[in-house]
């Protein structure tokens, strides 16, 4: 995921995004241990993309970045 897709998102949409690759990193780290992984590239695909959520949830939450987008003008 590229940041110009993260910053098209909602703070809530970013959060739910974070989950899933936490839990894909999960999913990932298991098939690794069981010598099933078909692609470890992946791996480090999916660690940055959490660090790259993290990040931007943390701007939020400093102030830095702040929601420029209202719910009427998704719709």
């Amino acid at each position: 995921m590229k940041m110009h897709e993260i910053n098209e998102l909602s703070l809530e949409e970013i959060k739910q995004r974070l989950e899933d690759a936490l839990e894909e990193l999960s999913n990932l780290r298991f098939q690794k241990a069981l010598g099933q992984l078909s692609n470890p590239l992946r791996l480090r695909i999916v660690r940055r993309d959490i660090a790259r959520l993290k990040t931007v949830i943390r701007e939020y939450e400093l102030g830095i970045r702040k929601q420029t987008k209202s719910i009427e003008e998704k719709v």
